[in-house]
C-alpha cells in the first residue's frame, strides 16, 4: 500500500533507539523527511548516518526536550529548514525514579514535553495538508500494571490530552491520535532487562498474552506510519492498542 507520505516531514522525539528509532526508519521507508532528537549526541549522529543512507533528508540534534525553550527552537528552526513539518511523533519518556522525582520527571518528559512541541508543530501543522501528531502512550494507562505509579499515571494523562486535543484542533486540519504499545522486547530495553533479571514476573506477562510472544518496535512503528499517513486521513481521536491481546477489557 502506498501511504503517500513522500516528502513530508516528520519530527520524532527519543528517535535514536527503541520504538522512536523504529518510526523514524519505517517514516523515512515511505519517504518521509526526518528530524529527531534525544540527549545522546553520539547516538543522534549515528541515526542520521544511518537513516540518511535511505535518500530521504535527515536532520538531528542532541537536546533535552524537557528544556522547553530549547526544545521550541530546535523545533522553529526544523520548520525553517525543511520547509514546513507535517508530522509530529511525541515519544520521549522520564525516568522511574523513587518518590518526587520520578513524578516530576514524568510529567516533564510526557506531558509538558508533548504540550511544548504541539505548541510549537502548530503553525506547521495548520499549513499542512496532512498536518497530524502521534502520542506514544501504553497499555499500562488503560488498566492496571505493576503499580500505581507515575509512568502509567502520565501516560494516561496523556491519552486525556490527545483525545481532547482532536476535538479542538480537528477545524484546522489536524488529527491527533495516540497509539499504546504493551510488552514490546527490544534487546537492551526494559523487557529484556525484566527478561534477565525478573524471570517470573517475564513468563507470568507471557502466559497473558493470547498471541504468545511480545511485540516488535517495526509493529509499533508501522501503526504510526499508517495512522499519520493521508491514507487515515478520517482518523482521528483514537487510542490504537497493540498488545498481542494482554490487556482483557472489551474495546468497542
Amino acid at each position: 500500500m502506498d501511504l503517500r507520505l513522500q516528502g513530508q516531514t516528520a519530527l520524532i522525539t527519543g528517535g535514536t533507539r527503541g520504538i522512536g528509532r523504529a518510526i523514524a526508519e519505517a517514516l523515512a521507508a515511505e519517504g518521509c523527511n526526518i528530524a529527531l532528537c534525544a540527549r545522546n549526541s553520539g547516538a543522534v549522529d549515528q541515526a542520521v548516518a544511518d537513516i540518511s543512507a535511505t535518500g530521504v533528508s535527515v536532520t538531528g540534534v542532541a537536546l533535552d526536550v524537557a528544556d522547553g525553550p530549547a526544545f521550541k527552537s530546535w523545533i522553529e528552526a526544523v520548520g525553517a529548514e525543511m520547509g514546513g513539518i507535517d508530522i509530529f511523533v511525541s515519544n520521549v519518556s522520564g525516568s522511574n525514579s523513587p518518590g518526587d522525582e520520578g513524578w516530576q520527571s514524568q510529567f516533564d518528559y510526557n506531558i509538558l514535553a508533548t504540550v511544548h512541541g504541539v505548541e510549537a508543530c502548530r503553525p506547521f501543522l495548520e499549513a499542512s495538508s496532512n498536518g497530524n501528531i502521534i502520542v506514544i502512550s501504553t497499555t499500562a494507562a488503560v488498566e492496571h500494571f505493576m503499580n500505581a505509579g507515575p509512568y502509567n499515571a502520565m501516560k494516561a494523562a496523556l491519552l486525556n490530552y490527545s483525545g481532547a486535543l482532536s476535538q479542538e484542533l480537528g477545524p484546522l486540519g489536524i488529527r491527533v491520535n495516540a497509539v499504546s504499545p504493551g510488552p514490546i522486547f527490544i534487546k537492551g530495553g526494559s523487557w529484556d532487562t525484566i527478561k534477565q533479571h525478573m524471570t517470573a514476573f517475564y513468563k507470568a506477562t507471557m502466559a497473558q498474552i493470547p498471541l504468545g510472544r511480545m511485540g516488535t518496535a517495526e509493529e509499533v512503528a508501522a501503526q504510526v506510519a499508517l495512522l499519520a499517513s493521508p491514507v487515515a486521513a478520517f482518523t482521528t481521536g483514537t487510542n490504537v492498542i497493540i498488545d498481542g491481546g494482554l490487556t482483557k477489557r472489551i474495546q468497542f
